[in-house]
């Protein structure tokens, strides 16, 4: 789907930012939306999509237990 979107838990990378996150979210919504940047009437909900998609990916990488990891 979005092949440019990295893998952001380990072993793949040692640490990820918000801003890492926040860039898989914003490639996410641009995606699924196929808007690149919206007009003016979309940018509020464009916007809080990459917010609400940028929490949920924080939350699912600080709850996964990856094996072997220390």
């Amino acid at each position: 789907m979005c092949r440019s979107i990295k893998t952001l838990r380990p072993p793949f990378v040692e640490s990820v930012s918000e801003d890492d996150v926040r860039a898989a979210a914003l490639q996410y919504v641009r995606k699924i939306s196929g808007f690149r940047a919206p007009a003016a009437h979309n940018a509020e909900a464009f916007d809080r999509a990459v917010e609400a998609v940028t929490r949920a990916s924080e939350e699912l990488l600080g709850a996964l237990q990856v094996r072997g990891s220390r």
